[in-house]
């Protein structure tokens, strides 16, 4: 069982847990674990099979967390899904900082369900000095 702590998330924060997963733990610039449950809506056929975009979503959002900067964004991935997921499965997601030089980060995402790895990822973020859409074309 997880125990679930008083996080404070500064990105993200309108962000749907239900779809995403829910954040659980949280150790700023180097660590954090994401609870994903699948869900029926989530499913893509009469076998209960996940849609690969939500398992994205939730190792992103697990990499997002680890940052925890405002205006911290995606700027690239690259992702291997290594097996498949339904309705009522949990993954857990953990991820960790493996590169951080102030404005741009690496971090590492890996899903397990029944210590089983189904999602492994490299996502590399960059951190804003404003909001994505408050930048002006060609402004960094």
């Amino acid at each position: 069982m997880i125990e679930e702590h008083k996080i404070e998330l500064k990105t993200h924060t309108k962000i749907d847990q239900n779809l995403c997963g829910k954040l659980v733990e949280l150790e700023p610039r180097k660590y954090a674990k994401v609870k994903f449950e699948a869900i029926e809506q989530m499913a893509v056929d009469e076998h209960g099979l996940i849609h690969g975009g939500y398992i994205f979503g939730a190792a992103d959002f697990c990499a997002m967390a680890t940052i925890n900067e405002p205006n911290v964004v995606l700027a690239s991935s690259k992702s291997r899904f290594l097996a498949p997921i339904k309705i009522g499965d949990i993954v857990i997601f953990e991820s960790e900082v493996i590169f951080d030089d102030d404005k741009r980060q690496e971090v590492s995402v890996k899903g397990i369900f029944n210590n089983v790895k189904i999602f492994d990822g490299i996502f590399s973020t960059v951190v804003l000095s404003k909001h994505v859409l408050k930048l002006k074309p060609g402004q960094s």
